[in-house]
């Protein structure tokens, strides 16, 4: 006897009290008040960044410009992460701001790699730097950051790609702070090399950002478990039920950010109803995981896998290919 489920309710109320997702309407106005805080005074820091020849205020305007970007991507995949499933897109596009997230991953990582280089050579050749400037010109943007990560924490921070950009802007603020001690040196020291200092330490913040975002988009697209998400300890309970024989061909994916799913073989006692157990996994992923996207494929087990639990060997012919570890109430390999 065969019982699949899926659970369909998507949308942005979610699942369990949490969204999956971006409320279109509401996360959209917080998120286009901070890109234009940003834009407007990036394009302003540029401006006074060649004046003041700050490096460090130049690289500060490069990574508010990813961060702008990063805003952009998320306004428009917001858009398309709305669309229903159809066609051959039966997850519909949600998978927008996952693509538009390790694209901001990227830019941030070779973006990063130019001003480093940029940074060394003043260094060594430090040009003249009007530390006035670029004091005063950092401590508005540390009001300007303050004001966009404000408008940023009120849209849903589930989101990979909303999550991105408050955290690109709080480095923002960080960077903007060693910018302004590198323009307060300068102005009182007369030491240019500090603000190529600065700029070392705005690509540091860079390379971070940029590698959590790639490497977090990255397990996504190689549809690897969600980092706090352990497979072999969910299918160790998913077994544990005491009609359960055994949990085979158990995946637990991301559709994207904040959406965990999970598909599994569940083999069940001769005398086990197959609607029944499904129901009681299916509340021990929901209440214990948060897990509600799930496909359970229920059968009762056949002789051979009944045979195993006492004692006789296992050849596996109760599946064609199994993928993964066999899971059953017994000690079993990871």
């Amino acid at each position: 006897m065969t019982s699949a489920h899926h659970d369909h309710h998507h949308g942005s109320g979610g699942h369990a009290g949490h969204s999956h997702g971006v409320s279109k309407d509401a996360d959209g106005r917080w998120l286009a008040i901070a890109l234009t805080l940003i834009a407007t005074f990036m394009a302003a820091e540029v401006v006074i960044g060649i004046v003041a020849q700050s490096l460090a205020l130049i690289s500060d305007a490069a990574h508010m410009l990813t961060d702008a970007v990063s805003i952009v991507l998320a306004l428009i995949a917001m858009r398309l992460a709305a669309r229903p499933a159809r066609g051959g897109f039966t997850y519909g596009l949600k998978r927008a701001e996952i693509l538009s997230a390790q694209a901001n991953g990227l830019t941030l990582l070779l973006l990063g790699a130019w001003l480093a280089y940029e940074a060394v050579r003043r260094l060594i050749d430090p040009p003249e730097v009007e530390g006035g400037l670029v004091f005063g010109t950092a401590l508005a943007g540390i009001v300007v950051n303050i004001a966009a990560a404000w408008c940023i924490s009120k849209a849903n921070r589930s989101s990979l790609n909303v999550e991105g950009a408050y955290q690109h802007i709080l480095n923002d603020l960080f960077a903007f702070i060693g910018t302004a001690i590198a323009g307060l040196i300068v102005l009182l020291t007369g030491f240019a090399q500090a603000d190529a200092i600065a700029t070392l330490v705005v690509v540091v913040l860079m390379f971070k950002a940029g590698y959590g975002l790639v490497r977090e988009s990255g397990r996504i697209f190689l549809e690897a478990a969600p980092a706090h998400l352990d497979p072999d300890g969910i299918g160790d309970q998913l077994v544990a039920h005491p009609s359960v024989s055994e949990v085979h061909d158990l995946h637990v994916w991301a559709i994207t950010s904040g959406q965990p799913a999970l598909s599994a073989h569940v083999l069940v006692e001769p005398v086990a109803d197959c609607h029944t157990v499904r129901r009681d996994l299916e509340k021990v992923l929901q209440s214990d995981y948060e897990i509600s996207h799930t496909t359970l494929q229920v059968d009762h087990a056949p002789a051979e896998v009944l045979e195993v639990r006492t004692g006789a060997p296992d050849d596996g012919s109760h599946c064609e290919s199994p993928h993964g570890p066999i899971h059953r109430d017994e000690p079993h390999a990871h």
